[in-house]
Parts: C-alpha cells; sequence; structure tokens
C-alpha cells in the first residue's frame, strides 16, 4: 500500500508530452457523458455486452477523475 501511495504523490500529468495531455483531458471530458448513456441503455435493454461494457466505462471514469491514469 505504501508503494502506491509514494508512487501516487510523484505523478504529474504536466511531465506528460503535450499530446497526450490533450488526448488525457478529451478522454476526461468526454467519458462521463458516454458512461450515463450507456447507463441508459442498460436501463432498457439489459444485455451481457452492454452490462460488461457499462462496467468498463465506469472503471475508466473513476481512474481518469482520480487521477490514476
Amino acid at each position: 500500500m505504501s508503494l502506491f501511495h509514494k508512487r501516487r504523490k510523484s505523478y504529474n500529468p504536466w511531465l506528460l508530452p503535450p499530446w497526450l495531455r490533450k488526448i488525457r483531458f478529451f478522454a476526461k471530458s468526454i467519458c462521463i457523458p458516454i458512461t450515463v448513456f450507456q447507463a441508459i441503455r442498460v436501463v432498457f435493454i439489459p444485455t451481457t455486452g452492454d452490462v460488461l461494457l457499462l462496467f468498463l466505462l465506469a472503471l475508466i471514469s473513476w481512474l481518469l477523475w482520480t487521477d490514476i491514469i
């Protein structure tokens, strides 16, 4: 646990290349609306693939908003 905490402190997004920062910013701004749309789809037509896609999108959204990736 302490290794993760130590790595978390040293993360600085400004050290990334400019093109990667732009992609990350775009992904961060678009990921939540896509996840909400997928959640609405799952409510009306719950298939296994849609549920798995929703879980994957929710995980990516959480990782982006907590600055883990």
